[in-house]
């Protein structure tokens, strides 16, 4: 099953309580629904943490932490899905959700040189086509990994016990 695979690459459920970084968060980390692998929890959890790399703020593992609390996912993946955008990623990504949020808002696209100095003084211009070409691609890209998590999860299960029967 996925859970064994999964299992595999996840932080223990007690390092995580105990880590002080998320102790803010309180009695609500005891729920042992948001550490299960389940169908429905890993699903969300892909939904949450495929929106939170999309956005383009500071701190995006605290709101996938918060939102996976909310909607009651499991808490490690959605955390951890948001490092899709890293340093490495994160241009790319940003440039693309910025592209898309231009051609949303029907207004064309700047050239943009990814020198510091020049991105800073533009930023004031391209900011509204980034955030919501970002929450756009987020919510899209978000649902389709919820429904391929799903699917893949259920394709597993049933070539599982198709397997078994055939032993």
């Amino acid at each position: 099953m996925p859970r064994k695979l999964i299992k595999k690459y996840l932080p223990d459920e007690s390092s995580l309580r105990e880590n002080k970084h998320l102790s803010w968060l309180g009695s609500s980390l005891h729920d042992p629904s948001l550490w299960h692998l389940t169908r429905k929890s890993v699903s969300r959890a892909f939904l949450v943490g495929i929106f939170c790399a999309f956005l383009p703020v500071p701190f995006q593992m605290i709101i996938a932490a918060v939102l996976a609390l909310v909607i009651r996912s499991n808490i490690p993946i959605s955390v951890g899905l948001v490092w899709l955008t890293n340093p490495l990623t994160m241009p790319p990504i940003f440039y693309f959700t910025y592209l898309v949020g231009s051609y949303l808002l029907n207004t064309p696209p700047m050239n943009i040189d990814f020198d510091l100095e020049k991105l800073h003084h533009i930023l004031e211009q391209i900011w509204w086509p980034l955030l919501t070409g970002s929450v756009f691609c987020g919510v899209v890209f978000g649902v389709i990994s919820y429904f391929v998590t799903s699917y893949f999860w259920v394709w597993h299960v049933r070539r599982t016990w198709s397997r078994r029967r055939l032993k």
